[in-house]
């Protein structure tokens, strides 16, 4: 599936959304591949990268801007500057966190700042809990297999 393929279906995803679609985590891993404008912006906590894992791309495409700090969880009021000095208003951006939910405020807040092609990775990085309460079992990029690095 081409880029423009996966855009597409992913802004068609996202008709109503206050952002500009959708991605899976699979094709977020192909927009990824060869497009140097796609940028993927992790915006877990550092303490969820460090402990947790983080996904294993280029540097070049990938960014980190916390979403909310640790401890706390208090909001990043820095956090649209933070994302301005590593991605361009042009750049295609898909957003991650752990499950899905900051991203997608990530995403509706950098449109709401020019950035318009913002991008929720639905799942996130380690989807959603299964039974037991764990993750990385439903949904997610871990659990697409795509690569990642453990803490």
């Amino acid at each position: 599936m081409s880029t423009n393929d996966i855009l597409e279906r992913a802004r068609e995803r996202g008709n109503g959304l206050p952002y500009a679609g959708a991605v899976t985590p699979q094709e977020a891993h192909q927009l990824i591949q060869g497009n140097p404008t796609v940028r993927l912006i992790d915006v877990r906590t550092n303490a969820e990268r460090d402990w947790v894992g983080r996904v294993a791309i280029d540097d070049a495409q990938h960014g980190a801007v916390q979403w909310s700090t640790y401890p706390g969880g208090v909001p990043n009021p820095a956090f649209v500057q933070q994302l301005s000095a590593i991605a361009g208003k042009d750049d295609v951006l898909l957003f991650l966190c752990r499950s899905g939910v900051r991203s997608r405020h990530a995403a509706k807040l950098a449109t709401e700042n020019g950035f318009a092609n913002s991008f929720d990775i639905l799942e996130g990085f380690e989807g959603d809990k299964d039974a037991e309460g764990h993750r990385k079992s439903v949904g997610g990029w871990c659990k697409a297999g795509l690569p990642w690095v453990g803490a």
